[in-house]
């Protein structure tokens, strides 16, 4: 019986597979399609975009959802960091965000690459939450902050989605030589996945 795809991006599975799938970073995102996509991307990042990518090469999840779902995460998590910068400036837990190393070097590079540091940012290891929050203290206006992130989400989505299809390629060359099942393909990367969430939690925690 042919599959067909839900209105989430996600596409149907046969009768009876779902109780023996397993539960894996993965298969959520195959279940829940666009809606994973754009949680990860707003609460982790490229691991949940470069997922979904993946999956889309899999046949498990349509590419333009999994690109939507990762520029509506990164745009909306941006906006956010901007506005809690720009209204909770005084505050006590954004001015602890301001002693922070990364805080002065965004602005720094604010000041002198405005425009390209906004649309950048988001591409540097370490400065993809402090710094909408510093550009959301200073006097960047909010118009300009949300038009050049509008663009600067499109092209990171499209960016790493394509790279996690690309990289379903590979899997699947590797895949053919290799012979492994499905399930144990996609647990591998789950691991993986996992492995690097796991660092990236490890890190923030030292760095507070």
């Amino acid at each position: 019986m042919p599959s067909c795809c839900g209105s989430w991006g996600w596409k149907s599975e046969p009768h009876g597979a779902r109780g023996r799938s397993h539960v894996t970073f993965e298969s959520i995102i195959a279940q829940w399609g666009a809606v994973a996509v754009f949680l990860g991307a707003m609460l982790e990042g490229e691991t949940a975009v470069l997922a979904g990518g993946l999956l889309s090469h899999q046949g498990l999840l349509h590419w333009q959802f999994a690109f939507v779902g990762a520029a509506a995460g990164s745009f909306l998590s941006d906006q956010f960091f901007f506005a809690a910068g720009r209204r909770y400036r005084d505050s006590p837990t954004v001015q602890r965000w301001t002693q922070k190393r990364a805080f002065a070097k965004a602005l720094r590079l604010l000041e002198r690459y405005p425009t390209s540091f906004i649309f950048g940012f988001r591409f540097l290891y370490g400065f993809r939450t402090v710094s909408p929050i510093a550009i959301g203290t200073s006097q960047v206006p909010a118009s300009t902050f949300l038009v050049i992130n509008a663009i600067a989400a499109t092209v990171w989505a499209s960016l790493f989605t394509a790279l996690g299809y690309w990289f379903g390629e590979a899997v699947t060359e590797l895949a053919g030589r290799l012979r492994p099942s499905r399930e144990t393909l996609l647990m591998g990367v789950a691991v993986l996945g996992g492995i690097f969430v796991l660092f990236q939690i490890l890190r923030w925690w030292r760095k507070r």
